[in-house]
């Protein structure tokens, strides 16, 4: 499922496993895990109710500097980030910015090309890893 920029891919799991197996796929990666929100937590804590909904934000500087480095406010979507969710059906579903949409949005030019094809494809082997997808 894609939608104004973001993709969202289903996930075999709940929202804490999938954001469980997340962090342990882009650590194995190599990547920093900066947060995780757990923002159903944080409506519970105001009284409210929330399905399970929890953002994890990561990343590394050698795939977010060249994007700042041609368009510095590309830093507003950096690091990169990933919600899963639940649905009102309970399908469990793991989204994020697409890495293309990005470069258009912050009119990236040549020299950040490399940086987001690799953005690109790491987040759909870590997304599918996470989600437990056949990337086939």
């Amino acid at each position: 499922m894609a939608n104004n920029g973001l993709v969202s891919v289903a996930s075999r799991f709940s929202v804490g496993e999938t954001i469980d197996r997340l962090v342990e796929t882009v650590t194995q990666a190599g990547l920093r895990v900066f947060a995780r929100i757990d923002h159903a937590a944080g409506a519970h804590e105001i009284g409210a109710s929330l399905r399970p909904t929890e953002l994890l934000i990561f990343g590394h500087p050698k795939g977010g500097t060249p994007l700042m480095q041609d368009q510095q406010l590309a830093g507003i979507d950096l690091p990169i980030k990933a919600l899963a969710w639940q649905d009102a059906q309970g399908k469990v579903w793991l989204s994020h910015s697409d890495a293309h949409w990005l470069a258009e949005r912050h009119g990236l030019g040549d020299t950040s090309h490399n940086a987001v094809a690799a953005i690109a494809a790491g987040m759909a082997k870590v997304v599918a890893a996470a989600a437990g997808v056949d990337q086939s």
